[in-house]
């Protein structure tokens, strides 16, 4: 495929909302936003058309009684109209808080808590969301208006002056260590990080972006349509129901539609190299895909390796899958690969990790631990001690962020000041992740809420669940919880509908890696590990039902 950059100019930064904005007054008549639609068609939406539903939104929202600065909830799948009411609630001076919509066949019991405590902490002005889902919403939210979004379009805009919230986004987390949160994103955080992906991905108006991620997220919103967007870029975008269904339509985005950026987490290759087949690529070319970011959740080498493995004989370069760590309290982006350079991993021994002492690189012990790249443009990254102090390189603590997408903090939320959860403090931001850095790259092991303290080592699990892996065991189809049950050091396996006969390895391999520690396991049906949106298995929630009984659990008590 030619380089259509050839002669491009990159796009010139601007800061703030002016940066978020701009588009929609000059918007480029020769693109467009794609949708899946159907089997295989693909619904345009030019650029123009898209920026007269941000101007006829923010109207509608003003004339609604959206104010300066006041939060407006957005329920919507992927489609224009979420495009329409992101951008138009920005435009209109308010502050979208994007929320995941409710399921197919999805229990709304789950759903409703997760929704209410969105509402409860984001105190918005309305809930906008599509016309199918109305009932379902006010049912959830009480008295929080809940408005179709066609209610929400003013016939004629008129010309729009209207001052700036504060805010340019509400941006939840996934709640995979606890509650949801909502962090509070400034213009100036949300310009800079896109900014931050551009500079990083050499991202031009004329590089196309595909993503199937969910809209409402923060590698999806950010990384996959804010970013894309606010460039000018042609975009497929597929519901992540849609990816599911079909990795192969996705793929062709690439292989015959020009496509170059993507994101995705770990188990979205893992989807790809088991659904597609070498001989359903024929005609296909890869080679001008240039970049596959690979974050939200451990990135697994094997999974690195065969998904290149599918895809190399059709021309994808290895050197295109981009490690990254990132969070919704950093905006998105923190470190990431850099383009054109191979991804690397080092043997960790993952049963003498201690925090405060270096990282445990043992080839003959030691399973392969990606590097997440290193820290982009302005960003600074540090790893610490309890207490905050800096340690270092090579030695194991928790990742500390600053720069300039640093978040402004949790909405209506004080910070915790619990090394254990992510917190801020003095403008720099402590993940709550453990990790170290070697030769400038940052290799992450997990949450450290996660985690126990096992004669005199941090044992996360992520580490034990590397370890059923490297045993052949299924990834995604166990969880592993650690914690304190009473006074005993305790690790809980979850198994979703694994073979029976590999049980009794399961424990095993757990038993030796959490030496010290009671085993308790859980033989459970293919669904019961709730995720967050990203694939993240909530592992607060299920320690929760685990204490208060409600896991049918076989103990294995030394």
């Amino acid at each position: 495929m030619p380089d259509s950059n050839a002669g491009v100019a990159a796009v010139s930064p601007v800061s703030g909302s002016a940066a978020l904005l701009s588009w929609v007054d000059d918007p480029r008549p020769d693109i467009a936003v794609r949708f899946a639609d159907g089997a295989d068609d693909w619904r345009p939406v030019p650029y123009p058309e898209l920026a007269a539903g941000v101007r006829r939104t923010a109207a509608g929202l003003r004339a609604a009684g959206v104010g300066t600065d006041d939060v407006v909830v957005i329920v919507a799948p992927t489609g224009a109209r979420f495009i329409e009411l992101l951008f138009g609630t920005m435009l209109a001076g308010a502050v979208p808080c994007p929320a995941a919509p409710p399921g197919f066949g999805q229990d709304l019991t789950g759903y409703g808590v997760h929704l209410r405590q969105i509402v409860a902490q984001a105190r918005p002005r309305l809930v906008a969301t599509v016309p199918g889902f109305v009932d379902t919403l006010r049912d959830i939210v009480d008295d929080t208006p809940v408005v179709p979004d066609d209610r929400l379009l003013a016939d004629d805009p008129g010309r729009l002056d209207l001052p700036r919230a504060e805010l340019a986004l509400l941006q939840f987390t996934s709640g995979s260590s606890g509650k949801a949160r909502g962090v509070r994103v400034p213009a100036s955080a949300l310009a800079a990080n896109v900014d931050i992906i551009r500079d990083w991905l050499g991202m031009r108006p004329d590089d196309p972006t595909a993503s199937w991620l969910p809209m409402h997220h923060d590698m999806g919103l950010i990384g996959c349509l804010v970013t894309p967007v606010t460039t000018q870029t042609d975009l497929w975008l597929l519901s992540p129901q849609q990816f599911i269904r079909s990795p192969l339509r996705y793929l062709r985005c690439f292989g015959e539609l020009g496509a170059r950026l993507t994101a995705m987490p770990t188990f979205g290759l893992e989807h790809v190299v088991r659904r597609v087949r070498p001989a359903q690529l024929a005609g296909m070319d890869f080679s001008a895909w240039r970049a596959v970011i690979v974050g939200a959740e451990r990135v697994a080498a094997d999974t690195l390796t065969r998904f290149h493995e599918l895809l190399a004989p059709f021309g994808l370069d290895r050197r295109s899958l981009l490690p990254a760590y990132g969070l919704a309290e950093g905006t998105l982006a923190v470190t990431g690969l850099p383009l054109a350079e191979p991804w690397t991993s080092l043997p960790v021994d993952a049963s003498a990790v201690r925090l405060g002492a270096p990282a445990p690189i043992d080839p003959e012990h030691g399973s392969a631990l990606v590097a997440s790249g290193r820290p982009l443009g302005p960003v600074g990254v540090t790893i610490v001690d309890g207490d905050g102090a800096p340690l270092p390189e090579g030695h194991v603590g928790e990742i500390a962020v600053t720069g300039p997408s640093v978040a402004d903090g949790y909405h209506h939320a004080g910070a915790s000041g619990n090394a254990m959860v992510t917190s801020f403090a003095g403008g720099s931001l402590r993940t709550g992740d453990a990790g170290f850095l070697h030769d400038g790259g940052l290799y992450v092991l997990g949450r450290l809420g996660d985690s126990l303290k096992l004669r005199g080592r941090v044992l996360l699990a992520e580490d034990v669940e590397a370890a059923l892996e490297t045993a052949g065991l299924p990834r995604h189809r166990h969880t592993v919880l650690l914690g304190l049950r009473g006074d005993r050091p305790t690790a809980v396996i979850v198994a979703e509908h694994t073979d029976p006969a590999r049980l009794d390895e399961t424990v095993a391999v757990v038993d030796r890696v959490t030496e010290g520690a009671d085993v308790v396991l859980v033989a459970a049906g293919v669904g019961t590990i709730p995720r967050t949106t990203s694939g993240k298995p909530k592992r607060h929630t299920l320690w929760t039902m685990f204490l208060a009984g409600e896991l049918d659990t076989q103990p294995r008590n030394r």
